[in-house]
């Protein structure tokens, strides 16, 4: 069955936005008030990968921009440096989501990492470019690693708990898409 029904597409599109609420609400929740020694994975980055690559029509660029904006505002990074980073890897990925479909699981992930690299590669070169005062290397790089390990788990949960999946060929041409 293909979920290309308008009302579908607009719920999806709705159940970003809240997933990334819920993932900035559990990052903010203090837990613990002694700093750690190793920085969590980026949950919000790596779900907005995933989304483009597997579903670009469920993430409007606006959407997302607006999104991320909010995400950089409420952890109190620079705004907009790490939104315009992730906007441009998400819409780098979005064309390839079509070629990303026959292609196996492995491959896909291959592709996030090494946007993932650029996308902390970018944003530590650009505050250092302007001279923001800037977390520890060590701590920035376990957070990208983590992230890109945490990557096939925020595939696994979007594709078995939020119906995020590859397009199919019925969807494809519902869209009028051809291969």
């Amino acid at each position: 069955m293909a979920n290309t029904s308008p009302a579908h597409v607009w719920i999806m599109r709705a159940a970003f936005p809240a997933l990334a609420l819920l993932i900035m609400f559990f990052h903010l929740l203090p837990l613990d008030t002694v700093p750690r020694k190793w920085a969590p994975p980026d949950l919000l980055v790596a779900s907005a990968l995933a989304w483009s690559l597997r579903r670009p029509d469920y993430l409007p660029t606006v959407l997302l921009a607006v999104t991320l904006l909010l995400a950089d505002l409420m952890f109190q990074r620079p705004p907009g440096l790490l939104a315009l980073l992730v906007l441009l890897a998400c819409e780098y990925l979005k064309p390839r989501a079509l070629s990303h479909r026959d292609t196996g699981f492995a491959a896909e992930w291959l592709s996030v990492s090494l946007v993932l690299t650029a996308i902390t590669v970018l944003n530590r070169m650009a505050l250092a470019l302007v001279g923001v005062q800037q977390a520890p290397f060590g701590l920035i790089l376990i957070q990208m690693i983590l992230t890109i390990a945490a990557y096939p788990l925020v595939v696994l949960v979007s594709q078995s708990i939020l119906g995020v999946r590859r397009m199919s060929s019925t969807e494809l041409e519902t869209l009028g898409i051809r291969l």
